[in-house]
């Protein structure tokens, strides 16, 4: 049995035992691989068929990969095609044009996928403002009573995880559940009361809130999406590096990490199931999530960037029997971890997304994925992540410092404009190339021709490079004052993915 968990945007650091007591709590059973990245919203359609952007050739929202660029198989129809019975709740699938209107039924689901219908509200005017009025705000704390339905998407997404959990069981059948919770994304429209475990005097601002130095006006992410909310718009904040008023981006923390602790609540309902369920000794659980967000930091606010905080994404994978124990007759394999006496169980190594379609089909015993090939349109199933199997079984929990991974982010233009965040593929001109290993961060801006996918390795927009033990943050952008040719050469030689890094180090070399 597979239970697929993902959220939409990161939890920043906002793991924590006091607030997300459920995630911690699998967190504490499994390892933590850090470091995953992710590539935006496109990233569900990287993950789930463990192809690179360049291969989906999806940048926006607005193509079908089957039809776009390649028929490939994703990895629920993989599990279809071995017996498992499929099932989609909530966001997993980017919906609309991205997953063919359907969320890639039949070919990935045995049922259509199931959507929450008090999702349709969600961008309509449900926030109640001071002035007794509905908006569309940005920070949306609501009592649920008073909501459509009496309800939110992700209650109701988990409502109906936990009657497919119940049919399930006591059918007997491998299965696959993937759930996708809309929460932490913006708009905040949460449940009210947990705001409560967040006071607003104990809130704090991002610890590096201005623009990183030297930053090429190409790399910054001026959060239109943000900018288009009606209590937002209210603070007549200038274009593009204007900065939120102090007291309102305390807000913005206080409700991203109630969202947080709301979803949380929600996992905690999934994870509770399994147990009373008897399903969590074959049960694998994977949590991640599609994209990071960020809360200020470099003066930026939501996603579209190749910065860390954006890229980075929380990867918790749970296998019983390998990553924790089959748990006694009787015993909840869930049951309060007290932080205090419990060492945290983290491997240190660099990972993508691209990398879960094969780990988790070798781990849970089927047909390996074979390497694609340079070019692979015509290939319906490979990987280009890395099976990470192995990892779950080392004893040794050391960090291999010069593992790679790779993000990429496209731009309109070398300065930024309304449709920066989310440009159509008509309108790239750049692609901004990032790779990351343990000690630094290399992203290459470079010309791009959206009518035959191509970039041209000798129209460089813009370079950065941070060096992360120094500068963790990435506030300090070196490149040019650094001797990066070595540096990217010497990664170029140790990662198995050469094509990208060949693209990267024929442009700095030159």
């Amino acid at each position: 049995m597979l239970l697929l968990i993902k959220i939409d945007c990161k939890l920043q650091a906002a793991i924590s035992c006091r607030f997300s007591p459920n995630v911690f709590l699998l967190k504490s059973r499994t390892p933590k691989i850090s470091n995953s990245q992710a590539v935006c919203a496109p990233s569900r359609t990287s993950m789930l068929t463990s192809r690179r952007p360049d291969t989906t050739r999806l940048y926006d929202f607005n193509s079908y990969w089957r039809v776009h660029s390649g028929n490939y198989t994703t990895l629920p129809q993989h599990f279809k095609s071995e017996g498992y019975y499929t099932m989609s709740v909530g966001k997993v699938f980017h919906p609309g044009i991205a997953s063919n209107h359907t969320d890639d039924y039949p070919y990935s689901w045995s049922i259509p996928a199931y959507h929450p219908f008090s999702f349709r509200f969600e961008k309509q005017k449900m926030c109640k403002g001071e002035d007794g009025r509905l908006h569309a705000n940005l920070l949306c704390a609501v009592n649920v009573t008073e909501q459509p339905g009496g309800t939110l998407p992700d209650l109701e997404s988990t409502d109906e995880a936990v009657r497919l959990l119940k049919i399930r069981a006591s059918d007997g059948a491998p299965f696959f559940l993937a759930v996708g919770f809309h929460k932490p994304h913006i708009p905040f429209r949460i449940p009210q009361e947990y705001l409560s475990l967040y006071p607003l005097d104990k809130m704090t601002l991002a610890p590096d809130p201005d623009v990183p130095q030297r930053l090429p006006p190409v790399a910054y992410n001026p959060w239109t999406d943000v900018r288009k909310r009606e209590d937002v718009q209210k603070l007549n904040v200038s274009f593009p590096y204007g900065p939120i008023p102090k007291d309102f981006q305390l807000r913005i923390r206080q409700h991203y990490y109630a969202a947080v602790s709301y979803m949380d609540a929600q996992v905690g309902r999934l994870l509770s199931t399994l147990d009373a369920l008897g399903l969590t000794d074959s049960t694998m659980v994977v949590f991640t999530s599609d994209h990071g967000w960020s809360l200020g930091e470099h003066g930026e606010w939501a996603k579209y960037s190749n910065f860390d905080v954006v890229t980075r994404v929380p990867l918790i994978v749970f296998v019983p029997g390998v990553t924790a124990s089959h748990s006694s007759p009787g015993a909840s394999t869930f049951p309060f971890i007290d932080v205090l006496t419990q060492p945290e169980y983290i491997i240190q190594n660099t990972v993508e997304l691209v990398d879960i379609f094969p780990t988790v089909a070798n781990m849970t015993g089927l047909p390996a994925l074979k390497e694609c090939p340079e070019v692979s349109f015509q290939v319906e199933l490979c990987t280009e992540g890395r099976n990470l199997a192995q990892t779950f079984h080392q004893k040794e929990r050391g960090r291999n410092p010069d593992i790679l991974a790779f993000s990429q982010y496209p731009r309109p233009s070398d300065t930024p404009q309304n449709n920066s965040d989310l440009p159509d593929l008509r309108d790239i001109k750049v692609m901004g190339y990032s790779m990351r290993n343990r000690a630094y961060r290399y992203t290459v801006w470079l010309g791009f021709n959206p009518r035959t996918f191509q970039v041209n390795l000798t129209d460089v927009h813009g370079g950065e490079l941070y060096m992360l033990e120094d500068d963790p943050g990435q506030d300090k952008n070196i490149y040019g004052d650094h001797d990066h040719i070595m540096l990217t050469k010497k990664m170029a030689i140790e990662t198995p993915l050469k094509l990208h890094v060949t693209k990267l180090v024929h442009v700095i070399s030159h």
